[in-house]
């Protein structure tokens, strides 16, 4: 299957975020690879990919930020990554392959860096900077994936729920953001019943307020503690390869 153009609007308005992987290289690599960007607004709901589709773009999101899903016999998809400022979309091009197999969902609007799949590979074999910077985040996604075995397996419910807001909140830059029941059951592979008894529990103690999928974050702080380790542990790892 053809990776299918998208409803993506490319503008022409300055970014308000910085993307962390872009800021992380030198300002001649950086400039040279935002020369052959556009920016382009993201919307939600939006699908950039389907599992098999061939990837005609690289995506650096600004402030908005999707989820990677991975299909499952007749499941919604299991989230496997949420990105964000802090990473990329394509990142099989950095390893020469040219297909996705992840379902790629915009769960906040907003912007992005883009640019084509052929300037990415140009630009990867031209910046040693690139190279580096990109190779050290795809072991933070390999740690990441392998810290989420386990946190599905081992941890509450309440705990990755907790965990996975904060990851939202991270990455729309805002306490305020919308996901419904059925979206959350699904990235999280549990029941919508169990998702309701979660979040029914974080707001009962005044961590956050959830009416209709709208989401306010109430207290982060408190939230830390009610989330998993996993959380803190992944976002140290992170800084430690990336700075």
């Amino acid at each position: 299957m053809i990776y299918k153009e998208n409803t993506s609007i490319a503008v022409k308005k300055p970014v308000l975020f910085v993307n962390r992987l872009l800021a992380k290289l030198p300002s001649k690599d950086r400039e040279q690879i935002l020369a052959d960007c556009e920016s382009v607004e993201l919307c939600f709901a939006e699908v950039i990919s389907e599992p098999g589709d061939q990837i005609l773009h690289v995506y650096f999101p600004t402030d908005s930020f999707v989820s990677m899903l991975i299909p499952a016999n007749d499941h919604a998809g299991l989230e496997v990554r949420l990105v964000g400022h802090e990473g990329m979309i394509g990142t099989p091009l950095i390893l020469g392959v040219e297909v996705t197999l992840l379902r790629t969902l915009v769960q906040g609007a907003g912007s992005a860096w883009r640019m084509t799949a052929e300037q990415f590979i140009t630009a990867l074999k031209q910046s040693t900077a690139l190279q580096a910077v990109l190779n050290r985040y795809l072991f933070v996604l390999t740690n990441e994936v392998e810290r989420m075995v386990a946190c599905t397996r081992f941890h509450l419910l309440e705990e990755r729920l907790a965990r996975w807001l904060l990851m939202t909140q991270d990455r729309a830059h805002s306490d305020h953001f919308h996901i419904t029941h059925e979206f959350l059951a699904a990235i999280l592979g549990v029941r919508r019943v169990g998702v309701t008894k979660a979040a029914t529990s974080l707001q009962q103690r005044h961590l956050i307020r959830y009416r209709r999928g709208d989401i306010e974050i109430l207290d982060r702080t408190r939230l830390i503690d009610a989330a998993c380790g996993c959380y803190g542990a992944s976002e140290a790892m992170y800084n430690q390869m990336l700075g």
